[in-house]
């Protein structure tokens, strides 16, 4: 236990209670209180007939192995389990007083609670469940262990030892898990390759497209602007023949208007009209009547 019981003569009063200890001051057999680490001085007067007794207590935090227990699983497969448990004296009274030695009930509460834990479960369940395991005999010491003081930090598995043939068919089986692990991960980065392949492919098809769908926007809007410009160039060309044409009427009327006004221009532009007619070569014959003269024939050589 590293803990130390020291026994006082009469005549001596001084103690010491070194760090990470606390003393448990007895005056003749009963308790009186708690010594911090430090020195103190028993008793009042010198001629103390009183038996003073201090009981030195280890608080630090310590650990003890529970090697090798030998547990049978639910399904019959005897298994040997080592747990590494961690804990320290919180009240340091209880510790003294409650049990005998506070240790060794350590011991005994961990590997009962082991056992019962283990054996209502499979070896399949325990593998898969190593921590829970842990945890599970934690929780059930540790309400325990508070009655004598102790408190229970943690409890671990720290070796786990199967028989010898059951040894060699869990290595074929981790053999055979790590394989399927292996070939798991390849299938999964080819499976990735196959995937980033398809999608370079799906975006550069998509690019393609869409260059080519662009180059069809600039033919088409090409094409409406040069059919615009056409229309554009018609309708002006249209807006100037009709400009023209009202021109020509225009032209027209006011020449009507002017021969009516003066019937002498209209034998002036007959007369005009002969005369170029002359020029090109044509023959005419003319009858005088009522004074007036008036075209009869043309002849052409």
């Amino acid at each position: 236990m590293n803990d130390i019981t020291l026994h006082t003569a009469r005549a001596r009063r001084v103690h010491h209670i070194p760090a990470g200890y606390v003393g448990l001051y007895h005056r003749d057999g009963a308790f009186v209180r708690e010594l911090a680490p430090g020195r103190h001085e028993l008793g009042a007067r010198f001629f103390d007939k009183a038996l003073h007794t201090v009981e030195v207590i280890d608080v630090r935090q310590r650990s003890i192995v529970i090697k090798n227990q030998e547990i049978l699983t639910k399904d019959k497969v005897a298994i040997r389990v080592s747990l590494l448990v961690t804990f320290r004296v919180v009240d340091a009274r209880a510790a003294h007083e409650a049990v005998a030695d506070y240790v060794a009930r350590i011991y005994e509460d961990v590997q009962l609670a082991a056992r019962r834990f283990l054996a209502t479960k499979d070896l399949e369940a325990i593998l898969a469940l190593r921590n829970e395991i842990s945890d599970a005999v934690r929780e059930t010491v540790e309400e325990d262990a508070k009655g004598y003081g102790v408190e229970i930090l943690r409890a671990d598995v720290k070796d786990l030892i199967f028989p010898g043939n059951l040894r060699e068919i869990m290595n074929r089986v981790l053999e055979t898990e790590r394989r399927a692990e292996a070939q798991l991960i390849q299938a999964r980065k080819d499976l990735e390759a196959k995937r980033l392949h398809a999608e370079a492919e799906l975006e550069a098809e998509t690019q393609r497209r869409a260059a080519e769908l662009e180059r069809l926007h600039l033919d088409l809007e090409t094409k409406a602007q040069a059919a615009k410009a056409a229309q554009v160039r018609e309708a002006e060309a249209l807006e100037a023949a009709l400009q023209a044409h009202r021109r020509r009427l225009e032209a027209a009327s006011a020449e009507a208007k002017a021969r009516e006004a003066h019937p002498q221009l209209l034998k002036l532009k007959e007369l005009e009209a002969l005369q170029v007619m002359a020029k090109n070569g044509a023959r005419f014959v003319l009858a005088d009547g009522a004074g007036v003269p008036r075209l009869l024939a043309a002849d052409r050589d």
